[in-house]
């Protein structure tokens, strides 16, 4: 259902090892125009046998190995931190190596879900900021942090490489994180906190923080923000990279990998979640900033400190470059015909090797025709043209491979819609509920914790659960494919968003039954707030599946020469789903909102007298779209090997009709 598996079955037909050793003695071939061969292009009719024709001259590429005929992975070589191959891989890399790194990005998560679900509260305590713009501040907050991630995966790809990037933006993240704990450990960079009960909060009549204290908690934020953007798209990649391609294990140290990577993340959220708010409740702000700050300083030095067993790419230079010359020499060809009588053919580096530095040739395809004409070559061209007037193949379907993209990122931009609000209105509903545990009672910034709980239950039972029943069902051998993952982590956060909304629906009616109308910071002792758990357990079952699913799908249909590019489209969705949320929650203040009849909004204040239960079904109602959306784009997908496999098989068959 998902990106299909006509791969597969075409491969049980034919034979693995024979179908990728015909590839790989293809790719020792030098590549010939289409006027070296039996016809050329002028001769050809211009009718899909004759574009197949065109593009089987491009197959060939570096060496590659595709464990269970699925992924296609690069044929770069590992170098040292100096840019030298390395003579011997076994002292470099693999797990141990990736444990440095998840301790970074642990940090780099204790601190992002730490800031998440604290700042909202501080903003309003401490700096007294109204709910609601705090609320927004902190979605803006999240959403620059994560869109972004482009500007480090571009920096990473084009010319720092991944270790650098982390190297700089980590530090710059915890320059952030030293400013944030002075800022709430100082007095003079709050206002003043005197005769600022409950009441006075509610009322809004505390002293406002000075604008210069607000523009000073800005810069630190955004900062943090700044920093984690660097970060965010190549710490998977980098971890990524320390396995190596031609192992017959890959595939399965990749899938792995990931699944261990996100565990990292959950571990660095519970730990905001429960311990960072602990020491909020006990020692105060500043020392709960301060954890934060401690944290990422440690992992910095264990970063640093692997440095030695790190295997790194050389950077390809500049993608948008690449991409732009690319737009640009399609549109001069615009108009030039595919069988024009002075075409030599689509333009290529004779050999194996690509022009790209880092990166292996990609074979060509027929998807996106029109930037064909960026590599169309011409006797007018020359022997030495501008790359802003001819590109290889191999840079034409790098653009094509980041468009094609581009959808499956795309749809999960509800699914962050979901956890973005999911953080902010489901502690609004805690406030009203009973957070009691026995004789325990839970604070409420400590109910996100529930979600991570569930995804590292989650993922500790993938591989002895999850895996082995669905391998019996869907055939794959780890269980589901990458994009059947993302759908199926997308169908569970409909589910989760439906049921919020069900449960909403109760808890309002209850509370105005009993008389809690108003009292909306007042908590109703006969009712739990565990009713909460099966909305976060299901949220986070879908995280596991959709975003572990996409991180893996993006770093092995990327192009090789920009990993963490594809890397950072994961994040760009998590930005836009923030920035979606507070969109979102814009629009429906507006339009529910009427105050000449004295209607409130559906996202009052007030929830006991608000309709969350309504925003939750509209929510749901997107999620459902969104999900009709992505089936349709998994299902005309094409994963690169097939692509790839597809090419040889015309190839075969067009050789057959010529003999």
């Amino acid at each position: 259902m998902f990106g299909g598996s006509k791969l597969e079955k075409s491969i049980d037909r034919r034979g693995f090892k024979f179908i990728f050793r015909e590839i790989r003695d293809m790719g020792s071939r030098e590549i010939k125009s289409p006027e070296d061969m039996l016809e050329t292009p002028a001769s050809l009719e211009e009718d899909g046998r004759s574009r197949k024709k065109l593009g089987m001259f491009f197959i060939e590429s570096d060496n590659r190995r595709t464990a269970f005929g699925r992924g296609y992975t690069g044929g770069t070589t590992p170098v040292d931190i100096h840019g030298k191959p390395i003579a011997d891989l076994s002292k470099t890399g693999g797990w141990i190596a990736a444990l440095f790194i998840f301790g970074n990005e642990m940090a780099e998560r204790m601190a992002y879900f730490g800031l998440s679900v604290n700042m909202v509260a501080f903003m309003f305590y401490v700096m007294h900021r109204p709910f609601s713009s705090s609320s927004n501040a902190v979605n803006n907050f999240l959403g620059i942090s994560q869109v972004s991630s482009v500007l480090g995966g571009f920096l990473a790809d084009a010319y720092l490489g991944r270790y650098w990037t982390i190297a700089i933006f980590t530090t710059i993240y915890l320059a952030g994180l030293i400013g944030i704990t002075l800022c709430a450990s100082m007095k003079i960079f709050v206002p003043n906190q005197d005769q600022c009960d409950q009441l006075s909060l509610l009322l809004g009549s505390c002293e406002p923080a000075k604008p210069w204290q607000m523009l000073y908690l800005y810069v630190v934020l955004y900062l943090t923000a700044f920093g984690a953007a660097g970060i965010r798209p190549c710490v998977s990649s980098f971890g990524a990279d320390q396995f190596d391609e031609r192992s017959k294990d890959y595939k399965t140290l990749l899938d792995r990998f990931f699944n261990f990577f996100y565990l990292c993340v959950t571990i660095g959220a519970i730990v905001a979640f429960t311990l960072v708010v602990y020491i909020q409740i006990e020692r105060g702000w500043g020392a709960a900033f301060g954890s934060l700050a401690i944290a990422m300083g440690v992992s910095n030095m264990l970063f640093f400190a692997g440095t030695p067993l790190y295997r790194h790419r050389l950077p390809g230079g500049s993608p948008l470059t690449r991409v732009a010359q690319v737009l640009v020499a399609a549109f001069k060809k615009q108009h030039v015909p595919f069988t024009k009588s002075e075409l030599v053919g689509l333009y290529e580096l004779p050999g194996r090797h690509s022009a790209i530095k880092g990166s292996g040739k990609i074979p060509h395809t027929d998807d996106f025709r029109c930037l064909d004409k960026a590599a169309l070559q011409l006797k007018e061209d020359g022997g030495n043209p501008s790359p802003w007037r001819l590109c290889t193949v191999t840079q034409v379907e790098e653009v094509k491979i980041l468009i094609k993209l581009i959808p499956i990122p795309a749809c999960t931009i509800m699914l962050n819609v979901i956890l973005t609000e999911f953080i902010t209105l489901s502690i609004q509903q805690a406030y009203t509920l009973n957070t009691h545990i026995g004789k325990l009672k839970l604070p409420v910034t400590c109910m996100p914790v529930f979600p991570g709980l569930s995804i590292f239950l989650i993922l500790c039972l993938y591989y002895s659960v999850f895996v082995p029943v669905s391998r019996r069902i869907t055939g794959h051998p780890h269980g589901a494919s990458q994009l059947q993952r993302v759908g199926i982590g997308l169908f569970i956060s409909i589910l989760s968003v439906a049921w919020g909304g069900v449960f909403e629906r109760f808890r309002r009616g209850y509370a105005i039954k009993h008389g809690y109308e108003f009292s909306f910071l007042t908590p109703m002792p006969d009712l739990s707030a565990y009713w909460l758990l099966i909305q976060y357990c299901l949220i986070g079952i879908a995280e596991v599946f959709s975003i572990v699913g996409l991180l893996e799908f993006l770093y092995e249909e990327a192009p090789d020469a920009m990993k963490s590019i594809g890397s950072a489209y994961a994040a760009i969705a998590g930005g836009l789903g923030c920035f979606a949320a507070s969109i979102i929650n814009s629009i429906v203040k507006s339009v529910t909102r009427n105050p000449e009849n004295k209607q409130r909004s559906w996202l009052s204040q007030n929830i006991n007298n608000a309709k969350f239960d309504y925003f939750y079904w509209l929510l749901t109602v997107l999620s459902i779209i969104n999900f009709c959306f992505f089936l349709y784009s998994a299902h005309r997908y094409k994963y690169r090997t097939e692509q790839t496999f597809e090419a040889w098989e015309t190839k075969q068959n067009i050789l057959a009709e010529d003999s």
